[in-house]
């Protein structure tokens, strides 16, 4: 009896804490349109709607949404939620919609084909009412839960025959591929967008993931790309249409001599990837070059080929739809990769998908139940692998940047090793402590030129060095050489001022018990410019972004 009343005590907690996450999302009118470079609330204000995204899979051979085997579908929807979530990039294979030999199997027969016994009695315990429906029910099923938890929900066609995305030669690359035919693609297109067309949760369309491999062409690029947005958009008008660029979704560099021209007015978006091994084999050079070095280089190269869409005088929403990094923290290349990724990041505050949800798979290449070491979630979908990585991310699920804002641009100096942002901390009778805290309560600066005063707004107090190893401060003295900042080192990441005896110091949020940010000598900085570039020591601890916001 005891254990039923704690069960039933349990459940009751589960739905007041769901009820709860449902009013703290940020509520919008669906559908979404475009202005500029920004996603908006197309039916109320034109508010921006800012995509903070995760993807959740069912493109492999088994094609069922991952980690039904785990969970009830409504107990992930709402750890999605929990995580700060408001949106799913939700994976389909073209052959689930076009073949009736690969949907019309029910998710019972495609687990029992491949022999996954225990996922198939996984699936029956969590979710016994998907497991005797198609694969085409059950992926819909999902979509449906996904919109009763408020997720906003973007469809992506990730490949045509159902396997492991991606590799150059796997026929699933580009038009024409052995598995890749544009007529069954456009197909697929037309039945997903009729299929979801009344389903207000779903409100993007991606037309194909990471196009790639030895037979891609511009010229055929254009011309398959305006037919399979011409199609998305005559079935369904409301929708965004989301458009992927060449070589694995890295490059989009080729509109900048071409643009892509459609009539479909205010609803295309451009998406690209970006992992530490983005064009770099192995992505080796994050942990043989000096880190400010490729830092520089790789968020020069992410820009000019792709995240450049979202800038200059005729922007367009850029959709970050795939980044992630082994959650665990032992890869080094990945480790040295997320503080300069987050950086830039936040800086553009840009909308984006996580790769990716799910802790295990089903069947991954010939192996029966695979970890995920980039899921979000650990291997039986519990919890979340690393709280801290969430921690440490909020700053990228916050809306920082608003179209038609009546409030004066102002910055946050944000910390990506840790996560935080800089913060003032004033109590009585003591002086201004300057410290790390939640982004979302960050203080607010002005720095309007490089080598000029770090001002907290409203207040006519600067930022000030007073030495090695010791924090900064508050002062009135805003003309003292230690009130003025540039940024240094090929990076651009470092705060840097001097000294009273002429040395160089950085800002330093070295992560231990104290939040205090210190001002130290500035690492791999000789000659106070911080272009040392033999030194390979790891200056994160001093990297910060001045992050611009608008918002009241």
């Amino acid at each position: 009896m005891k254990m039923k009343m704690k069960m039933k005590e349990r459940k009751i907690l589960e739905t007041i804490f769901l009820v709860s996450l449902l009013f703290a999302i940020e509520c919008h009118s669906l559908p979404l349109s475009t202005s500029g470079r920004w996603v908006v609330d197309e039916e109320a204000s034109g508010e921006r709607v800012k995509l903070a995204c995760v993807n959740w899979i069912s493109h492999l051979q088994p094609m069922v949404v991952e980690g039904l085997h785990k969970r009830p579908v409504g107990e992930i929807a709402g750890m999605i939620i929990s995580m700060g979530f408001n949106c799913v990039r939700l994976t389909w294979a073209t052959y689930m919609f076009t073949r009736p030999s690969y949907g019309n199997r029910t998710v019972a027969e495609s687990l029992g084909g491949l022999e996954l016994s225990q996922a198939k009695e996984g699936v029956a315990k969590n979710n016994p009412e998907l497991l005797n429906l198609s694969l085409v029910d059950a992926y819909d099923a999902v979509v449906d839960v996904l919109g009763q938890h408020g997720v906003m929900v973007v469809l992506d066609n990730h490949v045509s025959n159902p396997k492991w995305c991606c590799a150059e030669g796997d026929g699933n690359g580009f038009f024409g591929d052995k598995y890749f035919r544009p007529k069954e693609w456009l197909q697929g297109l037309t039945i997903v967008a009729n299929r979801f067309k009344d389903k207000s949760q779903v409100v993007a369309m991606s037309m194909r993931n990471e196009l790639r491999g030895p037979n891609q062409t511009e010229h055929v690029w254009y011309k398959q790309i305006r037919k399979g947005a011409t199609t998305i958009h005559s079935i369904n008008p409301k929708l965004l249409v989301i458009v992927s660029g060449l070589e694995f979704d890295t490059d989009l560099s080729f509109l900048k001599q071409k643009p892509l021209k459609l009539k479909i007015p205010n609803k295309l978006v451009f998406e690209a990837h970006w992992y530490s091994f983005s064009a770099i084999p192995q992505g080796v050079e994050w942990v043989k070059q000096p880190l400010n070095q490729i830092c520089s280089n790789r968020t020069e190269w992410f820009e000019s080929g792709a995240a450049f869409v979202g800038t200059g005088s005729n922007p367009a929403p850029f959709f970050l739809s795939e980044f992630g990094v082994d959650l665990r923290g032992v890869n080094a290349r990945d480790n040295r990769f997320l503080s300069c990724f987050m950086a830039f990041v936040a800086q553009r505050d840009l909308d984006w998908a996580l790769w990716t949800l799910q802790g295990s798979y089903y069947y991954k290449d010939g192996v029966v139940g695979p970890e995920e070491t980039y899921g979000v979630l650990d291997y039986n979908w519990d919890k979340p692998r690393n709280p801290k990585f969430l921690k440490r991310m909020r700053i990228l699920q916050l809306t920082l940047q608003v179209p038609n804002s009546h409030v004066s641009k102002y910055h946050l100096i944000f910390h990506p090793r840790s996560g935080r942002c800089v913060s003032v901390k004033a109590e009585e009778g003591q002086q201004h402590q300057i410290h790390g805290t939640n982004c979302k309560e960050g203080s607010r600066w002005s720095h309007d030129e490089n080598g000029g005063v770090i001002r907290l707004m409203g207040s006519g107090l600067c930022l000030k060095a007073v030495g090695e190893g010791v924090p900064a401060t508050l002062s009135t003295d805003c003309s003292s050489p230690q009130a003025r900042w540039k940024l240094i080192s090929a990076s651009k990441l470092h705060i840097a001022t001097v000294g009273e005896k002429g040395e160089p110091l950085c800002l330093d949020g070295k992560i231990s018990n104290s939040s205090s940010i210190l001002t130290r000598k500035c690492i791999c900085s000789l000659h106070g410019d911080g272009l040392d570039f033999n030194c390979h020591k790891n200056p994160q601890r001093q990297w910060f972004k001045f992050v611009p916001s608008n918002l009241p």
